[in-house]
């Protein structure tokens, strides 16, 4: 059996968070062939075997030691009801959503409050309903009076506009800033979770012996997923400004600075986020700094 003695990788099959994945297992440098699209394939460098499954059903998988590490979103964690059997390793820093509840703009529904007692369809039932179970129970409301939460599995966005429903729960990408929601003449009225893409693996795990290589492969795609959060920042400066210019490069630790030929100059080098670094650039250029370069990460450990 080709299966055996490798340690098993849940990969999503599809959807936002596949492509990133591939993306994400090249970084770590987990190298294989994917043969006519089949849901398992052997990694060539290393002890592992790659299973794709549907996201929402990773949870489980990881859960109940089927199989040791895997990558789904945070929201699906909680929606399976696996949080306290499985621990998420690392963010990953991308799939981000918001979990939204939203309303027709033109409703009088403008809080959550407004809404209870009234029909929410959602594709995630489990968060919403325990949701508006607290929302219900601050406010009394009991029995019929209760919110009605309906299941859908997709194009929940419509329900309002269908009559369905008076309000949804439903996944606002964030990179998108809300265009599918305001398309369909919606507004949100309040945030139940704020979720992304996470490593997981089992509380339960049903082969110990792949705790060095879950380490190892953690620690890899940390170093990607910092890479990506990171770039080089390198610059030139007056000796007598490297207390300001340390303020505002400190690095991870500290900056790396190098004495120059020129007398009374040195180099510094410091990580800094790559989405602050035009004005990090900006506040060098202001205090004295010169020759400021930036260098991206292909990959780190830090």
């Amino acid at each position: 059996d080709l299966l055996d003695g490798r340690l098993l990788f849940a990969i999503p099959k599809k959807g936002r968070l596949h492509d990133k994945c591939l993306e994400l297992l090249s970084g770590a440098d987990i190298q294989f062939r994917r043969h006519n699209r089949l849901d398992v394939c052997v990694v060539m460098n290393h002890p592992i075997a790659l299973v794709f499954l549907p996201a929402a059903d990773i949870p489980s998988f990881v859960g109940n030691g089927n199989v040791d590490l895997g990558i789904t979103g945070h929201d699906v964690i909680i929606e399976a009801n696996m949080q306290d059997q499985i621990t998420e390793v690392q963010r990953l820093g991308f799939g981000k959503c918001a979990l939204q509840v939203q309303t027709l703009e033109d409703s009088s529904f403008n809080s959550v409050e407004d809404l209870a007692g009234k029909r929410v369809v959602t594709s995630f039932d489990v968060i919403a309903g325990a949701y508006f179970a607290e929302i219900d129970e601050r406010l009394n409301l009991t029995g019929d009076s209760k919110t009605k939460i309906q299941y859908v599995g997709g194009s929940v966005e419509a329900a309002c506009a269908l009559g369905l429903a008076d309000g949804i729960g439903d996944s606002n990408n964030i990179s998108e800033s809300g265009d599918t929601m305001r398309a369909a003449g919606l507004h949100a009225i309040a945030t139940v979770l704020q979720t992304e893409a996470v490593l997981i693996k089992s509380n339960v795990p049903h082969r110990a012996h792949h705790a060095p290589l879950i380490d190892l492969i953690a620690s890899r795609i940390a170093g990607v997923v910092a890479a990506g959060k990171y770039v080089v920042c390198e610059y030139n400066i007056r000796r007598e400004l490297v207390s300001q210019a340390a303020t505002i490069t400190p690095g991870r630790r500290a900056p790396t600075i190098s004495p120059l030929e020129e007398e009374g100059w040195v180099a510094i080098s410091s990580l800094v986020e790559k989405k602050s670094v035009a004005n990090t650039m900006d506040q060098l250029m202001k205090i004295g700094a010169e020759d400021i370069l930036v260098f991206n990460l292909d990959n780190c450990r830090v």
